[in-house]
């Protein structure tokens, strides 16, 4: 037996692949919740947003007025009528009451559904633990490591919002689907057996850069399905605001969910405050690669798309601030950036060679 194979735990590996395959049992569980609790929300809320944002004509009603006519006598006047309209492009839109849709029976299942992902959470945290102590290192040396601790990042992220008394309840079911899919990628196509580390990431770096990367990475992503959803949500607002009707399905699920400003808000507010440590991750990655390569910058593949990405999400935070690209294109430009992230995450790793593929897929 090799020295790297007396350095592996294979039980400790074996069980955290046991805890992967149960995480993803308790995920689709959660799922199904998630899907429970929009379809019995109640419907009975539809019209806010057309309410809100039919032609404004509020007027207030003013007192009498009393004036002295000429024969000495009085006549009663009614004071002229005040109308006001909302500013110029603006919509005032409430957010919507959720995805239980304010009824009691879907918000148990909505409950029920953050129960469940919380539980699947601790077991593909157990996972994660058990793959890094079966080697004593970093649980992030390859594509599969980094994946689930990827997808585990980010549902903690999640609940860490629903801790703080956020209202993300919306990001639940699109959160479990993506996570649900990354783990089968994960376990079917990028599966890499426990195993120590090739010497270049044999580092205490390999903690600092990656588990800042991943960070980043689970943060981009809130704020790429916060932006999605912004933009659907806009397309509707801009629907209503014109008269029109959206079909009954579009407006079941759209009425329910919060306003495009909130979306918006929330994606440039998350998005904003992780750029700063993405900066962090590029500095630390250079570093680290003076250490291992003896060049901070190797215009390697990684490090050209994880600048392509800084500059992306760089471009968006600057045009959040000109006037002239806030709103569709500001949010067009910041899906743009994510996709640039996924592209440094998987196309780069898989399809492209060089300084940072290990074994194919690491």
């Amino acid at each position: 037996m090799t020295d790297i194979a007396a350095a592996t735990n294979e039980n400790l590996a074996q069980i955290s692949n046991v805890l992967v395959y149960s995480a993803m049992a308790v995920y689709t569980l959660a799922f199904l919740a998630h899907i429970t609790e929009w379809v019995l929300g109640s419907r009975s809320k539809v019209g806010r947003t057309a309410a809100a944002l039919a032609p404004a004509h509020r007027t207030a009603a003013a007192p009498a007025v009393q004036v002295r006519t000429a024969g000495g006598g009085t006549q009663v006047l009614d004071k002229p009528k005040v109308v006001t309209r909302a500013a110029a492009g603006a919509r005032d839109v409430p957010d919507g009451p959720g995805a239980a849709g304010g009824d009691l029976k879907g918000d148990l299942y909505g409950r029920i559904a953050v129960s469940l992902t919380t539980l699947a959470f601790l077991l593909q945290l157990g996972a994660v633990v058990a793959r890094a102590l079966s080697v004593q290192r970093a649980p992030w040396g390859n594509m599969y490591e980094f994946s689930l601790t990827f997808s585990t990042v980010a549902t903690g992220t999640y609940l860490a919002f629903l801790l703080a008394g956020k209202n993300v309840r919306w990001l639940g079911l699109p959160l479990v689907t993506t996570v649900l899919l990354d783990l089968g990628v994960a376990t079917t196509w990028l599966y890499t057996e426990s195993d120590q580390l090739v010497p270049a990431l044999d580092s205490y770096w390999l903690w600092i850069h990656v588990s800042t990367a991943i960070f980043c990475g689970a943060v981009f992503y809130i704020g790429a399905v916060a932006t999605i959803l912004y933009l659907l949500k806009d397309k509707y607002e801009a629907k209503a605001a014109l008269g029109e009707k959206s079909g009954a399905f579009a407006r079941s699920v759209m009425e329910r969910l919060p306003s495009a400003a909130s979306f918006d808000k929330l994606a440039y507010r998350v998005n904003a405050a992780v750029f700063p440590l993405w900066t962090f991750t590029i500095i630390a990655g250079a570093i680290w690669a003076g250490d291992a390569w003896g060049r901070y910058w190797n215009w390697d593949p990684k490090e050209v798309w994880s600048f392509i990405t800084w500059v992306a999400y760089a471009c968006y935070l600057h045009a959040r601030a000109t006037v002239g690209w806030k709103g569709r294109k500001a949010a067009a430009l910041a899906l743009v950036a994510f996709g640039c992230w996924l592209f440094n995450y998987y196309g780069v790793n898989i399809f492209v060679d060089g300084l940072h593929s290990y074994a194919g897929v690491e």
